[in-house]
């Protein structure tokens, strides 16, 4: 279905429905085959085939996710690193330069840091926050920049506006991470970017059960990594297409969730004697809540945040709250819990990670569906808990000590 649907909550349930519905099916329809007779197709791209990214399922798919951002098109991938390699490398060469915020989710980080250059593709770091200082990364090589609109796991929110106007003023392709926010609280192509990327896998599916990605923005660049996704093979299965169209539906109502949920524990646990610092773009204390305040719609539920002491601490409040499983991955209904150090940041160097501010103690928090008292009431114990036994430890080194 097209045209002006209205709302997210109701673009969400209605964009890409095909209209009549398919044998009357109320639900779209998985389409479990790799290949599809001729209809008259004379260009070899217009013929229906997996690989080439063009099944009903991942038309319907496209038509929606563009409904949500407001884009003018989209595109599925097979995971959200296929989403951010295939944009790279689409649109940078052999002797081509791009600028990158410099705290990325790791996998974006090693893939930039390790492999980009073995395509004769050059870059610098940037801080996101200091728009003088891109200028003087600036080459006649330039032809990219990339950024997180909330950087994982520091939740940074980057100046995005200035980020537009500096790429449009030196004609660079401007692709944002869109991930932690989702097309809920953020939608970047309303904001001026080309290129809007997506692990799918997280918010948009929602429910930890696929791998996918997605590339949201202006048609004409959509269909240039259309291209180059084709022949980099990182195509959407049908099935994992379907329960990402089912995911979304609920999308609006989860991310409701996610963003009250997560700004009320954000809260408690800025206030929590045991803890040393909360990352969240919701709390006022944030150096970027304005801008977050001013750009988004909603806050999201990811944070991170530091215990008063240190890794052990960490290690043993997770062990100890009984509802977050301790996991890899995020945006899921259930709450997940990690140390960055030893997961999604594992790749950086003990230097990388200092210098941007990723301790070893550092705890990455995605706030679940589940009731948010629970979880309040469970790191409260959790926390309790570490504090009991920290204060037990150093009662008994004391003592060892004296004797």
């Amino acid at each position: 279905m097209k045209g002006n649907l209205g709302s997210i909550e109701t673009k969400a349930i209605h964009a890409g429905e095909p209209r009549p519905r398919i044998a009357g099916a109320v639900v779209m329809p998985v389409f479990q085959s790799a290949t599809y007779q001729y209809a008259g197709e004379k260009n070899y791209d217009d013929v229906r085939y997996i690989r080439l990214n063009n099944t009903p399922n991942h038309l319907a798919l496209a038509e929606k996710l563009s409904a949500l951002e407001n884009a003018e098109d989209a595109l599925v991938t097979a995971s959200g690193m296929a989403a951010i390699s295939t944009s790279l490398l689409t649109f940078l060469g052999k002797g081509d330069h791009f600028l990158a915020q410099d705290c990325l989710y790791g996998g974006t980080h090693d893939f930039v840091t390790r492999d980009i250059e073995k395509f004769g593709i050059s870059y610098d770091f940037i801080d996101g926050n200091d728009p003088e200082s891109w200028k003087r990364k600036l080459k006649p090589s330039t032809r990219a920049i990339y950024v997180e609109t909330i950087s994982n796991p520091l939740m940074q929110v980057p100046d995005l506006e200035s980020m537009v106007s500096f790429a449009k003023s030196h004609g660079l392709v401007s692709m944002i991470d869109n991930t932690f926010a989702s097309p809920v609280n953020f939608r970047p192509s309303e904001l001026g970017f080309d290129l809007s990327l997506h692990s799918a896998t997280k918010y948009l599916n929602g429910h930890s059960d696929i791998v996918a990605g997605a590339v949201i923005g202006k048609s004409a660049l959509i269909q240039k990594v259309t291209h180059k996704l084709n022949h980099l093979g990182g195509s959407l299965d049908p099935h994992a297409a379907f329960l990402l169209h089912r995911g979304i539906k609920t999308l609006a109502l989860r991310m409701k969730h996610h963003n009250e949920s997560a700004l009320q524990i954000a809260r408690f646990l800025e206030k929590h004697p045991a803890v040393a610092k909360v990352n969240y773009p919701g709390l006022e204390s944030h150096p970027n809540h304005e801008r977050a305040r001013r750009l988004f719609d909603g806050f999201g539920g990811m944070m991170s945040f530091e215990l008063h002491d240190g890794v052990e601490a960490a290690e043993l409040f997770m062990q100890t709250a009984r509802l977050p499983a301790v996991a890899p991955s995020l945006g899921g209904v259930e709450t997940l819990v990690t140390r960055p150090s030893t997961t999604s940041h594992s790749g950086l160097s003990a230097e990388d990670r200092r210098r941007l501010g990723i301790s070893d103690g550092l705890i990455r928090l995605s706030v679940g569906i589940e009731a948010t008292q629970d979880l309040i009431e469970d790191f409260r114990q959790a926390l309790e808990t570490r504090s009991s036994r920290t204060s037990s430890h150093r009662s008994q080194g004391r003592v060892q000590v004296r004797e």
